[in-house]
């Protein structure tokens, strides 16, 4: 009888065991699942980069240093390492469109143009994108790292070598008060 007991103990024990490990799995799955997303919209993003600049050279008095330091930018965000780096280079690039666009409001021709207006709406709809999934892989990376500290999962975890990941900062930039003049 007591084998019985034992034999079933450890099954359970097992089965809750197995069940743990796979959750944080999955919760793993998701958190790389989400990352996969940015590194999709980054490149959708990199891939409209250069149709825009060649939009934009078409004229002649357009600011060359814009230019270069948006395709600075492009190059800095696909030769990055990991995805602290890719966000930091990606938030550079981010900011070089935003002056680019900043600066095409001087250029009643270049504004006037079909393919720049279709292609600064792409990069909008692609930077929103790039938020919400910035946003995505920060929830799943919060689900994934309460899984890995709440008890007992955190057994599991520690014993698999599971490790947190990381959260998307919002660079330190990005956090100044904008002043509103009128």
């Amino acid at each position: 009888m007591t084998l019985v007991i034992i034999i079933a103990v450890v099954v359970v024990i097992a089965i809750i065991w197995i069940s743990i490990y796979n959750s944080l799995i999955k919760y793993r799955m998701q958190t790389k699942e989400s990352w996969s997303q940015i590194d999709v919209q980054l490149k959708r993003r990199n891939d409209l980069i250069p149709n825009l600049v060649n939009t934009v050279k078409g004229y002649a008095d357009f600011e060359k240093t814009t230019l270069q330091a948006v395709t600075d930018a492009r190059t800095s965000v696909n030769s990055a390492q990991g995805p602290a780096a890719t966000m930091a280079a990606s938030d550079q690039l981010s900011g070089a469109l935003t002056h680019l666009f900043a600066v095409a409001e001087a250029y009643p021709d270049l504004k006037a143009s079909a393919n720049f207006t279709k292609l600064q709406e792409e990069l909008t709809n692609t930077e929103n994108k790039i938020a919400y999934s910035r946003q995505l892989f920060n929830t799943t990376t919060a689900s994934y790292n309460t899984k890995l500290q709440s008890f007992p999962s955190n057994i599991i975890a520690g014993i698999h070598h599971f490790e947190p990941s990381e959260f998307i900062a919002v660079p330190e930039t990005e956090k100044d008060v904008p002043t509103v003049k009128f």
